[in-house]
């Protein structure tokens, strides 16, 4: 009541759609208030990085949404995508959420009894939408009295419970008994897809309908025996009745037989072999027939749409079922989901805690071949409010990062979670980094969409946001992006928010000791000769090596490659003891000079060194420019070598 800006903006809306679509708007019947402070908000590149609904190939399979998913109507389908898609902020609300998958999840017959009966409910909601809009075909009207003819069934299956609040919820399925016996009454049992064919309303339903309809029957009997009896009458045994829609029904007689024709026969007709004829008493019987037809199709579309009118009338109770069942069948598929995989049930704190045991990731977990191995996780705002996670490429570090974060949002949404346990303390935001791409089309490349998400998390993140960096500054030259990912990772500790940052900077580790809040884990690696085995572990403590060369080699890279590019990283890491790093990602370059080339750096010329020392001051002219001729002879003879 107190929103009076909204109550004037929804009413334009109202009268707009009376006046553009001159339809019915029975079904809309209420306003409920939706505000983003209710749930959290999902930015594109969170939702596409956690592989919400869709995965990377942009469909379905293999997102978060397709493990999950066990609906079994059209409406709890939409609803879970929603649920996922606003995930709860309110412990109260996400409480009675999982008290109801809690319950589905203990009481597993009921749950199959439930699940087997809803799943012959047709799309509640599409279908009342078209019958208010007076678009609904007869076919959706059948589809409508079969839906609700499943209620009550619905009902019993949940009253029987010994959950207390499954019997709760069996007192929220309204059976429709006028509705379902007026469309029981007036609809055919198989019925045309268009109102205005024939068969769509049922014998019985109303009596003038019958009446025409028998005329109809009667007549077509008549003009059917006709034939006989003409035959009979001539003595023509070729003589056959006929329709088309320009004459209409007619008597045919072949030329042979023209001479036979009684003299009540009036020729309508002559064709290259026959000729056609009418008779008065055909054509009253004609007339009759024809529109009684008529007559009927007309009435039949009527009826249909009286009754179509009718049932728009209860377009709300209607929704209000669907509305119902579409939640049960959302709670259900979480059931469902949380028993066949093993989830167990969070618990829900305001600490700004995350603690998890044994989590696992609910994709990849699915849909490896190899067992997964389960991971904890520990996030707070205090002792570990920065986790710096290092290892090899393929050992698992974008799993872990977003095993947690798929965790929390589970919870959030009332689902139960891939864990032995877990404490989660509600955030506010996921916000996530993670891959390399670019966006061409506005002109944005790798590095700079890397960079527009980082910003976009540093502008926004909270205290009480959980934030997953995924590399952050690869796009761009070595101390640049060191650089970047150092002042990133010293920045979220600034926000509070709590984050896991997984990284190939394995200077961040120097983190840990000097910033609150940084810890250091790594993903543990087996090595057996030149073969290195992921371990798919997360252990304390920080590492020096990315493996990327032994990722090379088992990618297929030649053997050449990989053993000059062994040769090339053992001549950098030797130069790299020369440096140190110093606060904030500075660094200070070897003071010994270096003979042999690098590979990215090229050997200073001696004819430099000789510049240099050149006291220009003292020089003459002449003399100035026999060192300039020497200069570029010796530039010359090397050039030449």
């Amino acid at each position: 009541e107190e929103m009076l800006l909204a109550k004037e903006a929804a009413a334009q809306i109202i009268g707009y759609l009376r006046k553009t679509q001159l339809d019915n708007l029975s079904h809309i019947a209420s306003l409920t208030i939706y505000s983003t402070h209710d749930f959290m908000i999902l930015d594109e590149s969170t939702r596409r990085n956690l592989e919400i609904t869709t995965a990377m190939s942009g469909q379905k399979d293999r997102s978060l949404l397709d493990v999950l998913d066990m609906t079994k109507t059209p409406m709890g389908a939409r609803l879970l995508r929603r649920w996922l898609q606003e995930p709860l902020l309110d412990a109260d609300r996400i409480g009675k959420r999982q008290a109801m998958v809690a319950a589905f999840v203990d009481e597993s017959a009921t749950r199959a009894e439930f699940r087997n009966t809803i799943a012959r409910f047709s799309d509640l909601e599409r279908i009342t939408s078209r019958v208010t809009v007076g678009s609904a075909s007869p076919r959706d009207l059948v589809a409508l009295r079969d839906s609700l003819d499943i209620l009550p069934d619905a009902a019993q299956s949940l009253a029987t419970a010994q959950s207390g609040e499954l019997r709760q919820w069996a007192t929220y399925i309204k059976p429709l008994h006028e509705t379902a016996q007026l469309l029981t009454k007036a609809i055919a049992d198989s019925p045309p897809n268009s109102p205005k064919e024939p068969g769509t309303i049922r014998d019985g339903f109303n009596a003038d309908l019958d009446e025409l309809r028998s005329a109809s029957r009667d007549g077509k009997t008549w003009i059917a025996t006709l034939e006989d009896k003409e035959r009979k009458r001539t003595g023509i045994k070729s003589l056959r009745i006929g329709y088309n829609s320009v004459f209409g029904y007619y008597l045919e007689v072949t030329k042979a037989n023209t001479d036979q024709v009684p003299d009540d026969y009036i020729r309508k007709q002559t064709l290259a072999n026959a000729e056609r004829y009418i008779t008065p008493e055909l054509k009253e019987w004609e007339s009759k027939v024809l529109g009684a037809d008529e007559k009927a199709l007309r009435l039949e579309y009527e009826l249909f749409c009286q009754v179509r009118m009718q049932v728009a009338l209860s377009a709300r109770d209607i929704l209000d079922q669907a509305r119902v069942i579409a939640k049960l069948d959302g709670y259900t598929s979480l059931a469902e989901s949380a028993a066949k995989y093993g989830y167990a049930r969070p618990a829900i704190t305001t600490d700004n805690r995350i603690e998890i045991r044994g989590g696992r990731h609910p994709v990849v977990e699915v849909v490896q071949d190899d067992r997964f191995v389960p991971n904890d996780a520990l996030l707070d705002i205090d002792e570990n409010q920065l986790l710096i996670i290092t290892g090899p490429n393929m050992a698992g570090k974008s799993t872990y990062l977003r095993q947690v974060a798929l965790i929390v949002l589970m919870t959030q949404i009332g689902s139960f979670v891939p864990a032995e346990s877990a404490t989660i303390g509600i955030v506010d935001r996921i916000f996530t980094r993670a891959g390399a791409s670019d966006d061409l089309a506005s002109g944005q490349s790798t590095f700079m969409v890397e960079m527009t998400e980082t910003a976009n998390i540093l502008n926004n993140a909270t205290r009480d946001s959980l934030i997953v960096l995924d590399e952050i500054g690869r796009g761009t030259s070595t101390y640049d992006g060191l650089s970047i990912a150092w002042a990133v990772a010293e920045h979220v500790t600034r926000i509070g928010a709590k984050t896991l940052f997984a990284t190939h900077y394995h200077h961040l580790n120097d983190l840990e000791g000097s910033v609150k809040g940084v810890k250091n884990y790594r993903v543990a690696v087996k090595e057996e000769g030149e073969t290195v085995v992921w371990l798919r572990k997360i252990v304390p403590g920080g590492t020096d090596r990315s493996y990327g060369i032994q990722v090379a080699r088992m990618a297929g890279v030649p053997r050449p490659v990989i053993e000059r590019a062994a040769e090339i990283l053992k001549q950098l890491e030797d130069e790299g003891k020369d440096r140190k790093l110093v606060d904030r990602g500075t660094t200070v370059a070897p003071a010994t000079k270096r003979v042999q080339m690098t590979l990215f750096e090229a050997e200073r010329h001696p004819v430099l060194d000789e510049l240099e020392g050149l006291d220009t001051f003292s020089l003459s002219p002449i003399e100035a420019l026999n060192v300039l001729h020497e200069m570029k002879k010796k530039l010359k003879d090397k050039k030449t070598s």
